[in-house]
């Protein structure tokens, strides 16, 4: 697992843009607002940019990869053409599959679960429909929360950019492979449950 994934806190900005298909976002150390990730979708075909523009947006697939300053590739996270409800795929580095997220049919606020590669849940991570607040659940303790940053009100009028703050609980050790998905669900929040 990539050293940079070690942190309990991170501050996920959305690049700002009125007519954007691609997804980027910069992910900030919230104490000093440095880089420390940069999670770009850089093969967006034609096609699926087209789509990006309607109402089949939720749709397309996508690619992103979430690497360093200096361009190490930290992690990748990729879902098909998306009919229904699809998985979605977390590569570590290597491009070895860590795990899955698996969409809950029905849930109110949006909820999904994170699976390991041979199918068992890890934990679910659920939301409130009251508001942009998202929980990482296994059994009764919390892994990790995620919650939205008011970004004002011309940027919530004009763009549809968005920014994060995720807390991951000391409890989850700093090598521990469940912060891969923890991070990349971040992004899926938006690309899969919030577009």
């Amino acid at each position: 697992m990539h050293p940079s994934l070690s942190s309990n806190q991170y501050f996920v900005k959305e690049h700002v843009g009125l007519f954007k298909a691609a997804n980027n976002y910069d992910i900030l150390d919230p104490a000093t607002g440095r880089t420390v990730l940069e999670c770009r979708e850089p093969d967006l075909g034609l096609f699926a940019k087209l789509f990006r523009f309607t109402d089949y947006k939720v749709m397309t697939p996508f690619a992103i990869e979430i690497r360093t300053p200096d361009g190490q590739k930290v992690l990748s996270v990729k879902r098909g053409v998306s009919i229904g409800w699809s998985k979605v795929d977390v590569l570590d580095e290597h491009d070895r599959l860590v795990g899955r997220f698996k969409p809950r049919l029905l849930s109110i606020g949006g909820s999904f679960d994170v699976i390991d590669p041979e199918g068992k849940t890890i934990c679910t991570l659920k939301g409130k429909w009251t508001s942009w607040d998202f929980r990482f659940i296994r059994g009764d303790n919390e892994l990790a929360r995620v919650s939205k940053k008011w970004a004002g009100l011309g940027k919530e009028l004009f763009t549809s950019a968005d920014n994060y703050m995720l807390s991951v609980n000391d409890k989850v050790g700093q090598d521990n492979q469940v912060r891969i998905l923890i991070v990349a669900a971040v992004m899926c929040i938006d690309m899969v449950l919030k577009e």
